[in-house]
C-alpha cells in the first residue's frame, strides 16, 4: 500500500509520466496559463520587476530565476520585455532556469536559443539545491498546484492498495497539517517545506513571485482534478467510488500519466512555509489586482501608441482574458515575499 503522493508522483514526474513527455499546453494543448494566453502575463512581471530596481530594492547585477518554466516563455517575455523598456539591464542581468527534467530543458534550450541567439545567456540547474546567489527575483506560474500532495477525509488519507485507491489512517505529517489548518476532507501538499527551506538557502537577498490558483484557506472539500484536451474532470468522478459515473467519461487507469492531475492551493500553509523559511509575505491578491499594479494597463498604452488598431485589439483581448473576473482574473491569485529587502 502506497501514499497517494507516490502514486501522483509516478504520474507527473515518473518514467513517462506527464510532465516528463513535455505535454503541450495552450489551445492544442490539454490547459492553457496565463503564460500561453498572453505575452503581457510576462510583460507585467517584468515592469514589476523594474520598479523593485528603480526602487533599490534588488541591483541591476540581480538573478532572474524561473522555476516550472516548461517551455520557458515566460522568462522569454519577460526578457522580451526588459529589452524594450530597459535594454541596458540585460548586460548585467543573470538568468536562471531551475528544471529537473532533462528533456524539457533540452526544448527549453532550443526554444531560447531560437528566440535570442546567443545575445542572452541563460544558465540552467536540477535545483535550487544545486547553486547560490547573492540576491534574486525568483518567479513562478502554476508551480505549486503540481506539488504531489495526500488526499484525506474523515481523518483518513488516500492510498493506492494492489492498484485500487483505499482510504486509511493518516501518517503523521498529513494530520499535523490537517490539525493545524482544519483540514477534514482536501488536499494536504507535501514538499512546501523543503522546497522553501532550499530557496532561502539559495539566494540572500530575494523577491519570490508566484501565481497559482487556490485561496488563503482551505476549501473544504476535496479539488482534486483531471486535465485533458481542455476537458476538466473531478478525480473521484473517475473512480468506482463514484458509482454511477458517467460511462461515457475515461478512467483513471486511461488518463494515468497522459493527463495532468492537479488541485487547488492552501495558500495558508506556503505562507507559513514561506515564513518557516525567513521570507516575509509582502503581497497576496488576486492575479487581476496584481497585474493592473504591475501596470499591464500601461504597457497596453505603449502597444497601442506604437502598433496597429487591429494589432492592438487582438493584445488587448488576449489581457483581459487575464484581468477579466469571470476568466483567469478571479481564479488565480498572486502571492509575492521577501527576504533581505528593505
Amino acid at each position: 500500500m502506497i501514499p497517494f503522493s507516490d502514486f501522483m508522483g509516478d504520474w507527473l514526474y515518473g518514467k513517462d509520466g506527464y510532465y516528463s513527455s513535455m505535454p503541450n499546453i495552450g489551445k492544442k494543448g490539454d490547459f492553457a496559463t496565463s503564460v500561453t494566453t498572453s505575452m503581457f502575463f510576462g510583460g507585467a512581471i517584468a515592469k514589476h520587476f523594474l520598479s523593485l530596481i528603480e526602487g533599490k530594492k534588488l541591483s541591476p547585477k540581480t538573478s532572474i530565476i524561473e522555476i516550472g518554466a516548461h517551455h520557458g516563455y515566460l522568462i522569454a517575455d519577460i526578457v522580451q520585455f526588459l529589452y524594450t523598456l530597459k535594454p541596458d539591464l540585460l548586460d548585467t542581468l543573470k538568468f536562471i532556469i531551475v528544471e529537473p527534467q532533462e528533456n524539457i530543458e533540452k526544448a527549453q534550450r532550443e526554444y531560447l536559443k531560437d528566440s535570442f541567439g546567443d545575445e542572452v545567456k541563460f544558465t540552467w540547474y536540477k535545483s535550487l539545491k544545486e547553486f547560490k546567489t547573492d540576491e534574486a527575483f525568483v518567479v513562478c506560474n502554476e508551480l505549486f498546484d503540481a506539488f504531489v500532495c495526500e488526499v484525506v477525509k474523515d481523518e483518513k488519507m488516500l492510498y493506492v492498495k494492489n492498484g485500487e485507491l483505499v482510504f486509511d489512517k493518516l501518517d503523521d505529517f498529513t494530520k499535523q497539517i490537517c490539525e493545524k489548518y482544519n483540514i477534514t476532507k482536501g488536499e494536504v501538499a507535501k514538499g512546501y517545506e523543503e522546497f522553501c527551506s532550499d530557496l532561502s538557502n539559495a539566494v540572500n537577498k530575494c523577491e519570490f513571485l508566484t501565481f497559482d490558483y487556490g485561496d488563503i484557506n482551505p476549501r473544504g472539500d476535496i479539488s482534486l482534478r483531471v486535465y485533458k484536451e481542455h476537458s476538466t474532470y473531478p478525480f473521484f468522478s473517475l473512480t468506482d467510488f463514484v458509482k454511477d459515473k458517467n460511462s461515457s467519461k475515461p478512467n483513471i487507469k486511461e488518463l494515468y500519466k497522459k493527463s495532468d492531475l492537479t488541485y487547488d492551493v492552501n495558500f495558508s500553509h506556503l505562507f507559513d512555509a514561506m515564513n518557516l523559511a525567513s521570507f516575509k509575505k509582502v503581497g497576496f491578491s488576486t492575479q487581476a489586482k496584481a497585474l493592473v499594479d504591475f501596470g499591464i494597463i500601461e504597457l497596453l498604452e505603449m502597444l497601442k501608441n506604437n502598433t496597429s488598431e487591429d494589432g492592438y485589439r487582438y493584445q488587448l483581448s488576449k489581457v483581459m482574458q487575464l484581468i477579466e473576473p469571470s476568466q483567469l482574473g478571479e481564479r488565480f491569485r498572486m502571492a509575492r515575499f521577501q527576504k533581505g529587502i528593505k
